[in-house]
């Protein structure tokens, strides 16, 4: 029997204030706005925010009929649909992305920021983000990056062991991984994306600058710099705008669940759960989020 693949479980974590709000990242914050702006279509029939956590990045999900926010924290779903408010337009989901509980084709875009750096099977991932996406939907996706300048020079100087320059994944911190640029996009192109676009973010991430340059201003200059990721990728963020590689297919107007145990598509829906024909899976229905999670999955929280 094989172990399961090993996810990062933020239940009940304050994740929000813990590592967002107070905690000196507004640069970082509206940098990766500001690249996300640029890469995902404004508008479309129904987005899906994968690893939404509490929604940090709703505003995107304006242009679109519907968003879907998949987490594996029902308390950070609870969390975002509090301040998102509920409703046909927003629908949440925890689950594993590595079984997403959706009917094929069901989005014309995906998003993933701050998501893949806890992902040890990126090509499973990948696989099943391009089983969801609509033939030529867009993903946009952000990756931290082995290959940036104080890793170079750190290793260059030899204050580091590990080398910025090979391609394999670094494991930094148990379920943190940094990619390196190259192989990313290796691992896009066999789950049949093609990139289009790359921008590089967070160039000046650095203690100093983030306390002597008000973060508006340094995210304003960040922006000048972020489309130079079409060339080069020299810093700890990467952002990707990759199109899928099926014909071109429409999203259809009801979103349509797949039972994530036996792949049934099509499941009955009485009000406080959703119930697999083929298998006999109770899916429920909880504080209006629908909860696929398997209970042989196991978690670790970064």
């Amino acid at each position: 029997m094989t172990e399961p693949r090993r996810v990062c479980d933020y239940e009940e974590s304050s994740y929000r204030t813990d590592f967002w709000e107070g905690q000196g990242r507004e640069y970082e914050d509206l940098a990766e706005r500001r690249a996300l702006g640029h890469l995902l279509p404004p508008r479309g029939s129904r987005l899906l925010d994968i690893g939404a956590g509490f929604g940090r990045l709703s505003e995107f999900y304006a242009g679109y009929e519907q968003a879907v926010l998949l987490d594996y924290s029902t308390s950070l779903l609870r969390e975002a649909r509090a301040r998102l408010g509920a409703g046909p337009d927003r629908i949440y989901v925890a689950a594993n992305f590595y079984a997403m509980p959706f009917a094929p084709g069901s989005f014309d875009a995906a998003m993933m920021v701050r998501v893949i750096h806890h992902v040890e099977d990126v090509p499973a991932l990948l696989g099943e983000v391009s089983r969801v996406l609509a033939g030529s939907g867009t993903l946009v996706l952000e990756h931290a990056s082995k290959r940036h300048l104080k890793a170079i020079l750190r290793y260059l100087l030899r204050r580091q062991d590990w080398n910025p320059f090979e391609p394999e994944p670094y494991e930094f911190v148990e379920m943190n991984f940094d990619f390196h640029p190259t192989w990313m996009r290796r691992q896009l192109a066999e789950a049949m994306f093609h990139v289009k676009h790359t921008r590089t973010v967070s160039h000046f991430r650095l203690a100093l600058l983030k306390r002597l340059v008000p973060a508006g201003a340094l995210a304003a200059l960040d922006g000048l710099c972020q489309p130079t990721g079409d060339w080069w990728q020299l810093t700890p963020s990467v952002f990707l705008q990759a199109q899928a590689g099926g014909p071109p297919s429409e999203v259809g107007d009801e979103l349509v669940f797949r039972c994530p145990a036996c792949g049934h598509v099509g499941l009955e829906s009485p009000a406080d759960a959703c119930l697999c024909p083929a298998c006999g899976r109770r899916w429920p229905i909880e504080d209006g989020i629908y909860n696929f999670k398997l209970p042989e999955e196991t978690g670790g929280r970064d």
